[in-house]
């Protein structure tokens, strides 16, 4: 059985910053994020990796944060939606989402968009079907699904347009 109150060394590189520190194995990558870095974009829903509200990205895939332990992912690098605008420029995704109208409350809309960065970078959906099958792992009280699909299909439809204009 291990101790945890016995501190393990964990490294990370979150949003582009090296992080190193000791911590309880039992110490959840989201609360590392939330209690220990003050980076509360990502939100605690659940708690239970049921509702994708603290969707963030480890390695460039999407992970809920609740339900990895931080010291289980040595070197990570993780990135929340505090690391995704650039030189006070929103990310693509982040825009769309203002564009249209895809938030209620805001509660899961990091997670949403953490999770809809992730979807287009797997590069497999093509139709708002696919969109709303692969976004099913996070889910939104306020019923916002036609707003976040409709802002994924925008930074889609705008992807796909720039490779064709490349291609040309």
């Amino acid at each position: 059985m291990t101790d945890v109150s016995v501190a393990s060394p964990c490294r990370l590189q979150i949003n582009g910053k090296s992080y190193s520190a000791d911590l309880s194995p039992s110490v959840t990558l989201l609360d590392l994020l939330r209690e220990r870095l003050d980076l509360t974009g990502t939100k605690k829903g659940c708690d239970h990796g049921q509702c994708g509200a603290c969707t963030v990205l480890v390695d460039g895939k999407r992970v809920k944060s609740c339900l990895i332990l931080a010291v289980s992912i040595p070197d990570a690098e993780v990135t929340t939606i505090e690391g995704l605008a650039h030189e006070g420029h929103l990310h693509p995704m982040q825009q769309a989402f203002v564009d249209q109208d895809a938030f209620q409350c805001g509660y899961c809309t990091p997670g949403q968009i953490m999770s809809a960065v992730a979807l287009l970078e797997e590069g497999h959906v093509r139709t708002r079907e696919e969109i709303r099958e692969f976004m099913s792992g996070n889910l939104c009280r306020c019923g916002a699904y036609n707003g976040i699909i409709d802002a994924i299909e925008q930074v889609l439809t705008q992807q796909q347009q720039d490779r064709a204009g490349e291609a040309a």
